[in-house]
């Protein structure tokens, strides 16, 4: 860690931050992805290579359906801010939001004002199931319509509709965005190719 992030890092511990100061922070320069949970930055290793891989290969499925179709748009790593006064802003691997809640012409530098309508965790080894229990309820108790995980280590996606309700699919199924990404489906080995 640098000079500079140090002594940010040490400015920071003293107080919560906010949403919008987290934003303002650089990135580090190891790789490390940062997420603010109630105002306390939390660091967590980057993601690895079988990761990046999954992202991009998912995020580009949406974003070559949402090309032909203009429902909305797809980013990936962008945060959402999940809890104010002790601010949260998580970062999911892959966010999708209709043109309803983010308009397509609407340019937005920092984070939106609205949560997306699906959020996408890929699991990691380093992912502790209560964080990502956590992330999943604080996900839908701002508004997020759908959660997909993808687990690459049996080649899944569970399709979460709230945080108690969902169903396990796996490679020769057909992954589709229901009312939330509507016309989008892919067999879920596709994922993973």
């Amino acid at each position: 860690m640098g000079e500079e992030e140090e002594f940010i890092m040490a400015t920071v511990a003293t107080k919560p931050l906010t949403a919008e100061e987290f934003y303002a922070l650089p990135e580090p320069t190891d790789g490390t992805k940062l997420e603010l949970v109630k105002g306390e930055i939390v660091a967590m290793p980057g993601p690895g290579l079988e990761h990046g891989e999954i992202q991009l290969s998912l995020g580009a499925l949406i974003k070559n359906f949402l090309r032909l179709h203009k429902l909305g748009r797809v980013v990936t790593e962008s945060g959402i801010i999940t809890e104010r006064d002790e601010d949260t802003t998580r970062g999911p691997d892959i966010s999708y939001y209709s043109k309803e809640r983010l308009p397509l012409e609407k340019r937005v530098v920092k984070y939106h004002d609205l949560p997306p309508d699906l959020c996408v965790e890929i699991i990691s080894p380093s992912n502790a199931k209560k964080d990502l229990r956590d992330k999943i309820q604080e996900y839908f108790a701002v508004g997020v319509r759908m959660v997909w995980l993808v687990d690459p280590e049996d080649r899944s996606v569970t399709v979460l509709t709230s945080p108690k309700k969902g169903s396990t699919l796996y490679d020769d199924s057909e992954l589709d965005g229901d009312d939330v990404l509507p016309g989008f489906t892919c067999k879920v080995s596709e994922i993973f190719e």
